[in-house]
């Protein structure tokens, strides 16, 4: 039985779209008409002062290419406030019908790198992994993954998405190890994990299934020896009650017999504020769906100047345009044959020229790029809640 997903096949030939557009190209073509526009992919017309994370123009780069258009970007990574992040020029039919795609592609990615970066900054030096895959379709599972890299956190669960992005997938084990043991068996359990995996795999186990969280820690730390790296703590929001609290008991109990060396690791349903809250006593977090459930930004495509000249619909600004970044983080947009800031960086950089990509995507420079920005535009700060 096939599952239900659109193939890369049907996205690239156009026909994941919206029907309108396939009658649009209709409409034109009967008519003799295909313009030469220059169409702005926006979230906002003005700058709002709630900075976002663009992801997702690799596939976009992929979608475009090959077709008899220019296409100016900014970069992965980038933060944005405002303004045009995407700008193309060319015969309308050459993308009209890429449409759905594309914005698709922009507004899951920034989106999830946005919230990636969100719980980034919450908790800056601690280990942040990625658990979220669990919650979307798994054909764009590689998509929530690559993200939640751009956003700045240390790796992530799924094996598939590993295999597309050239990292290792991480992990440590799930509660239906622990019960496939039985019940009073955890230590079985512990022990035949460390006997089975690969050395290089750390030593991390899951301590709150059938017991007390202090409890199941200090017969872990027993059970493993130096061997264990961290106990991880999951505890059911039903039972939880004030999970700062019982991070700190399991702390002190480990301390109190010596293994200050153990880590704690800390996930279930954590966002932002619950890391800002447990990074004091935490070392590490894996965080779901704050990342992989983030809410789609609300970008839109929109022609902006046809055939040289000034055109949008009403609430649309016309003209192309340009965005700059000033060093002391703002963000400004401004008409393109206007003089900008004259301290401002130009952000849109040529992606596709004549149907040729002529930019290279580089992971850890996206990453890299999108850890300077926030601290540029001072993204989500703790004095922001």
């Amino acid at each position: 039985m096939d599952f239900d997903i659109v193939s890369p096949e049907a996205i690239n030939e156009g026909r994941a779209t919206d029907a309108y557009f396939d009658r649009t190209a209709t409409t034109l073509r009967h008519a003799g008409k295909n313009p030469h526009v220059i169409a702005e992919v926006t979230a906002d017309q003005f700058p709002t002062g709630e900075f976002e994370v663009l992801s997702g123009t690799k596939d976009v780069a992929g979608l475009l290419s090959g077709h008899a258009i220019d296409v100016d970007a900014m970069r992965e990574g980038q933060l944005f406030d405002g303004g045009p992040v995407c700008r193309i020029e060319g015969p309308y039919l050459e993308f009209a019908r890429f449409e759905t795609s594309l914005l698709g592609f922009l507004s899951h990615a920034s989106a999830m790198a946005t919230g990636a970066m969100e719980v980034r900054r919450a908790a800056p030096d601690s280990l942040v992994f990625s658990f979220g895959a669990r919650h979307v379709h798994p054909s764009i599972a590689a998509v929530v993954e690559r993200s939640a890299l751009i956003g700045g956190l240390d790796g992530f669960s799924h094996v598939a998405a590993g295999d597309l992005l050239g990292r290792e997938a991480g992990g440590t084990m799930p509660h239906a190890m622990l019960i496939a043991f039985g019940r009073g068996n955890q230590k079985r359990a512990w022990q035949a994990f460390d006997a089975a995996v690969a050395p290089a795999v750390p030593r991390i186990a899951l301590c709150d299934t059938y017991a007390d969280e202090v409890d199941e820690s200090l017969r872990a730390a027993d059970a493993l020896g130096d061997a264990l790296d961290s106990v991880r703590i999951d505890t059911t929001g039903s039972r939880r009650g004030n999970f700062e609290h019982i991070l700190r008991e399991v702390r002190w109990a480990l301390d109190s017999v010596g293994r200050e060396d153990v880590e704690i690791f800390a996930s279930g349903g954590l966002g932002p504020a619950d890391l800002r809250e447990l990074r004091g006593v935490a070392d590490g977090f894996g965080v779901g769906g704050h990342v992989s459930n983030a809410d789609p930004i609300d970008f839109a495509l929109d022609i902006v100047e046809m055939d040289g000249e000034p055109a949008a619909k009403r609430g649309k600004l016309p003209g192309r345009k340009e965005v700059y970044r000033t060093p002391d983080g703002g963000h400004d947009v401004a008409l393109a044959d206007r003089a900008g800031p004259t301290d401002g960086e130009a952000l849109l950089s040529p992606l596709i020229r004549d149907g040729d990509v002529v930019r290279e995507f580089d992971l850890d420079a996206a990453t890299d790029r999108a850890s300077v920005d926030a601290e540029r535009v001072s993204f989500a700060t703790d004095a922001a809640g």
